[in-house]
């Protein structure tokens, strides 16, 4: 598969995978149960917690594979994982579910949740409000809704339907114009994605570059490309205090001590 293509593919199957799940149980169905869920954690809340104590807001990811880098993780222990990350510091999760490409797992979500105290961001490529209530299900206390993959209708339709169901939404973009249609939402949380989902190459220059426009009006997380405490201290300059953080984490043999370091920025 060329890099350029692997966001459309991932698309056209996360359609098929939406199809399939809509004909097991109707939208109706599955909205029902979403609303009979208990309270979720308190997303955003936790992250401005952090901020308020004068720390860095790490939403620490359980990521197993990706596109780009392959295998992260041979032996992933999600809930192991998700305990390290809290006893490091971190300010929430990030689970990614998505299976075909992440070698993730709709079940992952809840594996950690059990675990911690921390919220649960699903990490997930959502496109349609069935996936919506399904993150409410499956555990979820935040929705990542990706700007570039939803129409103007879409996203704000997903936008809404989060927020009914007693989600915290981040909102992520990847340039000027997907930050204007972000800030259109009047979105409480947007997140900067420092990755090319096309080509996936990143560059932290894009935090840079489109944080002073938001942070007065939304809490900002600096997102992919973040490696150590320097990457971390040198965002932190620029007015953004939350980041998510991935694959320099998964990577690590110790994730705790890691994350630890990455706090001490």
């Amino acid at each position: 598969m060329k890099s350029d293509s692997i966001l459309d593919e991932i698309l056209h199957v996360k359609r098929t995978e939406v199809a399939d799940k809509r004909a097991s149980t109707p939208l109706a169905d599955i909205r029902a149960q979403a609303f009979d869920q208990p309270p979720a954690r308190g997303f955003r809340e936790a992250l401005e917690a952090s901020i308020r104590a004068s720390k860095p807001a790490i939403i620490a990811e359980i990521k197993k594979a990706s596109p780009s880098r392959g295998v992260i993780c041979t032996n992933l222990d999600v809930a192991g994982t998700a305990e390290a990350y809290e006893a490091g510091g971190a300010a929430a999760l990030s689970v990614l579910t998505d299976a075909r490409f992440f070698q993730g797992c709709d079940a992952y979500v809840r594996a950690a949740q059990n675990v911690v105290r921390l919220p649960v961001l699903r990490k997930e490529f959502i496109i349609d409000p069935w996936q919506v209530y399904e993150s409410r299900i499956l555990g979820g206390d935040c929705l990542l809704l990706i700007v570039s993959v939803l129409g103007q209708a879409e996203l704000e339709d997903l936008h809404g339907l989060g927020i009914e169901c007693g989600l915290d939404v981040l909102v992520e973009v990847h340039d000027e114009s997907e930050l204007e249609r972000a800030l259109g939402l009047d979105a409480a949380m947007i997140g900067i994605n420092n990755r090319n989902l096309h080509g996936f190459e990143t560059h932290l220059d894009v935090t840079r570059r489109l944080a002073p426009r938001a942070l007065d009006k939304s809490l900002v997380v600096a997102e992919s490309g973040i490696k150590s405490a320097d990457d971390i201290r040198a965002l932190r300059e620029t007015g953004v205090h939350a980041f998510l953080v991935g694959e320099s984490l998964m990577a690590s043999n110790d994730p705790q001590r890691a994350l630890e370091e990455m706090l001490s920025a």
